[in-house]
């Protein structure tokens, strides 16, 4: 049996189509890191539907489409002295309402961006501080609220073609497919 070399094992594993771990995101608003977030939830969109019943058809219910809604995304992170999050709520509360476009990038093992979701013209409106507790070690942690008026997923074909294409490359450079595959 042939041994396989390590650029061609290196290049099998990057062809293997494994499913993304959850811990490995990151959130960037405006162009900018908004810190390192432990959870994010409310990735979520909805097609409200209504049904209408016909005169003389018992047997089903026509569906109808209605509009689409977003719920809010909550983003939840460890307190330090730099609250990002807290200012512009802050700010909000004021009535100085800045409507706030980002990014939440899903990473693979390589921490490279490979799924991502827009959403747009976000506010926040809900801060929750952390819980204290005297006989708990736990991290003090926050989250923010944030409406927006949509999300979306950006078609990715297009840059799974260049990976696909560069790892390609490396695969001939370990020796090529037929040795791997």
């Amino acid at each position: 049996m042939a041994a396989t070399s390590p650029a061609a094992s290196a290049a099998k594993t990057l062809l293997r189509n494994d499913p993304y771990h959850v811990f490995n995101f990151f959130v960037e608003i405006e162009g900018i890191f908004a810190g390192g977030f432990s959870e994010c939830s409310g990735l979520q969109v909805e097609t409200e539907t209504f049904t209408y019943r016909e005169g003389g058809v018992n047997d089903f219910e026509h569906t109808f489409v209605g509009p689409i809604k977003s719920g809010p995304l909550t983003l939840k992170r460890g307190l330090t002295l730099v609250d990002s999050m807290w200012l512009w709520f802050q700010e909000t509360m004021r009535g100085n309402v800045v409507r706030k476009n980002g990014t939440i990038y899903l990473l693979n093992k390589m921490h490279i961006p490979v799924v991502w979701w827009n959403f747009k013209e976000a506010i926040p409106v809900k801060w929750t501080g952390p819980d204290f507790n005297a006989s708990s070690s736990e991290v003090a942690f926050t989250s923010v609220e944030l409406a927006h008026r949509g999300l979306s997923q950006p078609q990715t074909e297009h840059l799974k073609a260049v990976f696909n294409q560069k790892t390609a490359g490396a695969l001939a450079i370990a020796g090529g497919f037929s040795r791997i595959l």
